[in-house]
């Protein structure tokens, strides 16, 4: 019998949502930083056995909106509940019980999809303090399943596998077997340059960035790519952050990239990045369109 099904990944931002999805498929699919909010769109990383396949969903983070693309990535995000199979809903181990999670609560009392609680970043707190947590969370939700892991070590994650691999239902093969991602290549070419741009900023920098794949060709001979992508901000003092003094700062992003996105066509790249102002796109819906931000 072979099994298939969809499994959501929610909780409040930078809980690990991303880095448990790249740990579960075990290649890299949604970008990692430290910065809330990272995920914008819906993305969807595929594992394939010859038993079952598992469709996951990572999901934008739910959080307090400041604009219209915030309450777009929560809606999406809450939307996402009562179309899967699973719901994982993550929690950080580090930091604690807090309000961000009990909002995320009171949206899965809404649906009739199984919960299972996941506790991250075991590894840092320690098993001890870990264990507290899913303590806590158990007496508030019927949860189907409850389970400490740390997504960045892989701890315990092939018992959160079995426990999803038991849970899902016989189902056909959604998506070829050799295929990871339903994300096309310019897609995460344009994600992993906008990863390199959050590891280098602060603030309210992070959230105004927006990457546009210009151009993307392979030239004749097929032994290098030509990329040209352009880097959008809401305003000409966040241009100069990302450029930086004499261009360091877009030197060093390029140079960065240039190395993942190599390692994912398996193909030399020549990547020509330009800086651009775009005033306030993230309460522009039409802006998010022409940006790759398929939040429907």
């Amino acid at each position: 019998m072979f099994r298939s099904g969809f499994v959501a990944l929610i909780g409040r931002p930078n809980v690990g949502k991303s880095t448990l999805m790249n740990t579960m498929i075990g290649e890299k699919m949604a970008i990692i930083s430290d910065k809330p909010q990272t995920t914008r769109n819906q993305i969807r990383g595929i594992l394939t056995t010859d038993e079952y396949q598992i469709v996951f969903l990572d999901t934008p983070g739910i959080h307090k909106p400041k604009h219209k693309l915030g309450e777009k990535m929560n809606q999406t995000a809450i939307r996402t509940l009562k179309e899967v199979d699973i719901v994982l809903f993550l929690v950080d181990a580090v930091a604690g019980p807090g309000s961000g999670d009990e909002f995320v609560l009171t949206r899965l009392r809404d649906v009739n999809t199984p919960v299972i609680l996941v506790v991250n970043k075991a590894d840092v707190a320690g098993d001890l303090e870990a264990d507290k947590i899913l303590s806590h969370y158990s007496d508030h939700f019927p949860f189907a399943g409850a389970l400490t892991v740390s997504a960045l070590t892989g701890l315990h994650k092939e018992e959160l596998l079995s426990l999803l691999v038991d849970k899902i239902q016989e189902g056909p093969r959604y998506y070829p077997e050799n295929m990871i991602t339903d994300q096309p290549e310019r897609f995460i070419v344009a994600e992993l340059i906008r990863e390199k741009i959050l590891g280098f900023t602060r603030e309210e920098v992070p959230h105004a960035i927006a990457v546009e794949i210009a151009s993307m060709k392979a030239r004749e001979n097929r032994d290098m790519v030509d990329i040209e992508a352009n880097i959008y901000v809401e305003r000409e003092s966040q241009k100069g952050i990302i450029i930086g003094r004499k261009g360091a700062m877009l030197k060093e992003v390029g140079q960065l990239a240039r190395q993942d996105i190599e390692a994912l066509l398996g193909s030399q790249i020549f990547l020509d990045l330009f800086v651009k102002v775009k005033p306030d796109w993230r309460n522009k819906e039409g802006t998010w369109h022409a940006f790759g931000l398929e939040l429907e």
